[in-house]
């Protein structure tokens, strides 16, 4: 099978334009224009095939959706150990927020206190979508029952002039305050995080259906000017 025969085969010319604008970090001309869903499908049949081995293999990818579909298929690696091999080897080659949000192995969720020690230290990377995978992981799988206050502060100690780390802060603190409220309030109302930051987690808060209205309007006071 030609992999990218078969994924122009699912090109479709509008959503390749309307895709170009949310991913500006990706050329426009290595974005062929396949739908997610679709994509989703064709990885989990060609996941069954023993070309898939081969296209892991083959990093780096030139294409947009060849990365998502590399994604798709580590996804479904059932051993953990494999999962976390392949997701190492594949997490330096993320160019984008994108591939970066929609890759999580499914194996990942049954044992995460087996990827802590891999989190600490992708969480340290000089790479922007390392560092972002990382928090994303924080964000995904340590807010709820397997919480703690380690967690947040490995966050807050993140220090990054990335817009597409930032957003991922932001991000993880708004998500916090919706499910361990007391624990991450303390982190706005000391003002532990840059300005940017700060103001944007609010923002993300406010929006969101998960936090009471009378909660959003005490958010609304904690917001900072420039200092």
């Amino acid at each position: 099978m030609n992999v990218l025969e078969k994924l122009s085969e699912y090109k479709d010319e509008g959503y390749k334009q309307f895709n170009s604008k949310l991913i500006p970090t990706v050329d426009p001309d290595l974005i062929i224009g396949v739908r997610t869903p679709v994509l989703r499908k064709f990885a989990k049949e060609f996941f069954k095939t023993d070309e898939s081995k081969s296209f892991l293999q083959s990093l780096p990818h030139k294409y947009y959706e060849e990365n998502n579909l590399h994604a798709f298929l580590v996804a479904q690696i059932k051993d953990f150990d494999e999962a976390l091999y392949e997701t190492k080897r594949f997490l330096p080659y993320i160019d984008n927020w994108a591939t970066c949000d929609t890759f999580m192995p499914k194996v990942f969720k049954k044992n995460p206190e087996k990827l802590l020690p891999e989190i600490k230290k992708w969480i340290s990377s000089e790479k922007t979508y390392t560092v972002r995978y990382a928090t994303g992981l924080l964000m995904n799988l340590f807010l709820d029952e397997k919480f703690s206050t380690e967690y947040p502060d490995m966050v807050s100690e993140i220090k990054s002039d990335e817009y597409y780390i930032n957003m991922m802060i932001a991000w993880y603190f708004a998500t916090a305050l919706a499910k361990q409220y007391d624990a991450v309030l303390p982190y706005l109302t000391e003002k532990r995080l840059p300005v940017w930051v700060h103001n944007k987690i609010i923002q993300k808060a406010v929006e969101s259906y998960r936090i009471p209205a009378e909660t959003k309007e005490y958010l609304k006071t904690l917001k900072r000017t420039g200092e």
